[in-house]
């Protein structure tokens, strides 16, 4: 009996509590333990039309010749997962780690250390060079080491590493970035100059001829004694100056022979270009830090015209705020001479830098890059690769204009300009368009939860992902408070999308657009995106399963399913 009355209370509370269940409204999505596979499943044909224009259109290497340019290659983004290293003799270079870091670099003088990715193409190409010359530097007192920054993260984080190769040396433990040629030759001539002297002595009247005929760049200290304070103080500003040669005499007629007045007091200093402004005449202080400034401010030729070698000397200069000039050739003749007299007002605080747009191989890429559309002389302020930020000189090319423009720009008074595709006339897509020019309507939005994917038309990882990112628009276009958006990064820019690689996700919740974004670390599944968002979310958000097929299609369904099932046995038995 009592056993019988148990059973009957269990069946009641199971009725009972069954019955809750299917009152309640068992369509919306609360938790991540729901079974969310139909999230997954195909909705239409839709999902796979690509949302990029035709790759064709573009050319991909005017993008990695750019990267090439400014030394930044490679630093984010997907990459493929299976790499094998071409092989090369590295015998002679030091592998470092965490462990052996900083004993390395603390007990030898002079350290070279590479930070490479696998799966850098750069890197590649420099390691048989690298390899090279640490064989030839064997014995000269220099280790040449690298770092693999894809194990050695934290290490590649504590030196600001952001691309790949990043290539420091260290001199008693102080690092300096490398800023010669990539190229063995390259490599031992300028170690050999940080280690060696760092200046050689012009005793005879046959070397200077030799010296400024065969060198681009050159400087002279006219001193009282070949040995001693002076010269010890102009060699060691020589090993601060990686491109340019230091020489000292005490012969007047050498001294006559660099264009220095054989009278003058010494210690006297000279620095000589093959450029428009040939000599420059050191006034200051003879000591090391005085010098090296001095060289420093006046190595530069006034205007740079910008070639794939020197890009290095422009990007990777000390002096991080660059003029450039975009003008053909012909319209060159008109504006270069104001160009390079506002150079001169400015030596040592901005780098000038002429860009030839009729150059294809060149000028093209570059101008794309910037967003120079127009075809007259345009003047733009750069900061370098640390913040990219541009700045657009309105008006003519004249000398009055760039010395406002120019002093602005070093006060940091000009507003920032950012490229921006046209804002599309309708925008009804389930993923919505993002350009520059209405990113803050869409993007910082306070009342919306915007995912933002900033892509780039040729990225092949960008087209994988496509058709996910479209379904989880589709899924999410009846939740109001959620925007799911897209973002050409080569043709749009704005402060607050700053993409390492593509794609690049950033989540920007409702209420909080005054701070940075999210970074989007999820897997690239509408499963996991979904999750990402209900986590992250301001707005809390239901998701309404699909509707199951009505029972009518469903008796349809299953007829048809009897009927062609019938219609096989029935194929079988004649067969």
């Amino acid at each position: 009996m009592a056993s019988r009355f148990v059973l009957v209370f269990a069946l009641s509370a199971l009725l009972f509590f069954s019955r809750s269940a299917l009152c309640k409204d068992s369509n919306p999505i609360d938790d991540d333990d729901d079974d969310l596979s139909f999230l997954e499943e195909p909705t239409d044909q839709n999902d796979a039309s690509p949302h990029y224009p035709d790759p064709d259109h573009y050319n991909e290497d005017n993008y990695d010749d750019l990267e090439n340019f400014s030394d930044f290659d490679e630093g984010g983004g997907d990459h493929e997962d299976a790499y094998k290293e071409p092989e090369v003799d590295e015998k002679d270079v030091v592998v470092l780690k965490g462990t052996n870091f900083s004993d390395t670099v603390e007990k030898n003088r002079f350290v070279m250390v590479e930070f490479y990715a696998p799966w850098c193409g750069h890197c590649q190409a420099l390691a048989p060079e690298y390899a090279a010359a640490a064989t030839e530097l064997k014995g000269e007192n220099v280790i040449l080491a690298k770092v693999d920054s894809t194990e050695e993260n934290e290490l590649s984080q504590d030196y600001g590493v952001e691309g790949f190769p990043t290539v420091f040396f260290f001199i008693d433990g102080v690092h300096k970035p490398y800023t010669g040629q990539r190229t063995k030759e390259g490599i031992v001539t300028w170690i050999k100059k940080k280690i060696g002297p760092g200046i050689q002595n012009v005793t005879t009247l046959d070397e200077p001829e030799r010296i400024l005929t065969s060198e681009s760049k050159v400087v002279l200290g006219y001193l009282n004694s070949l040995v001693g304070p002076e010269s010890d103080e102009l060699a060691a500003a020589s090993r601060l100056e990686d491109d340019v040669n230091f020489y000292q005499t005490v012969d007047p007629k050498v001294a006559k022979l660099f264009h220095l007045d054989p009278e003058v007091k010494r210690p006297a200093l000279i620095l000589l270009k093959k450029e428009a402004e040939k000599l420059s005449y050191f006034d200051g202080k003879f000591e090391k830090s005085a010098i090296a400034e001095f060289v420093f401010a006046n190595k530069l030729p006034l205007v740079i015209t910008f070639t794939r070698e020197n890009a290095p000397q422009i990007f990777e200069s000390e002096i991080k705020k660059q003029l450039l000039l975009f003008a053909t050739s012909k319209d060159s003749e008109k504006v270069l001479p104001d160009f390079q007299a506002a150079a001169k007002l400015f030596k040592g605080k901005l780098i000038f830098v002429y860009v030839q747009t009729d150059n294809e191989d060149i000028g093209k890429p570059v101008s794309d890059y910037f967003g120079i559309t127009s075809d007259a002389p345009t003047v733009l302020g750069y900061t370098g690769n640390d913040d990219s930020r541009k700045f657009v000189h309105e008006g003519e090319v004249t000398l009055a204009n760039l010395k406002a423009f120019g002093q602005d720009f070093i006060e940091d008074k000009l507003k920032p300009f950012f490229k921006s595709d046209p804002i599309p006339e309708t925008n009804d897509g389930d993923v919505k368009i993002v350009v520059g020019n209405n990113f803050d309507e869409i993007v910082l939005d306070e009342s919306k939860d915007v995912l933002l994917e900033i892509y780039a038309p040729w990225c092949g990882h960008c087209q994988s992902l496509e058709p996910t990112y479209n379904k989880l628009a589709k899924h999410l276009r009846g939740i109001d408070s959620i925007v799911i958006a897209k973002m050409d990064g080569t043709t749009n820019e704005h402060p607050r999308a700053k993409a390492d690689g593509f794609p690049t996700l950033l989540f920007f919740p409702a209420g909080n657009k005054s701070f940075d974004p999210i970074s989007v670390d999820a897997d690239r599944t509408v499963v996991a995106f979904y999750k990402f968002l209900k986590k992250n979310a301001s707005i809390p958000f239901k998701l309404q399963k699909p509707t199951s097929t009505p029972k009518s299609e469903a008796v349809s369904d299953a007829k048809e399913s009897q009927e062609s099932s019938s219609s096989t046995n029935d194929l079988r038995d004649e067969l």
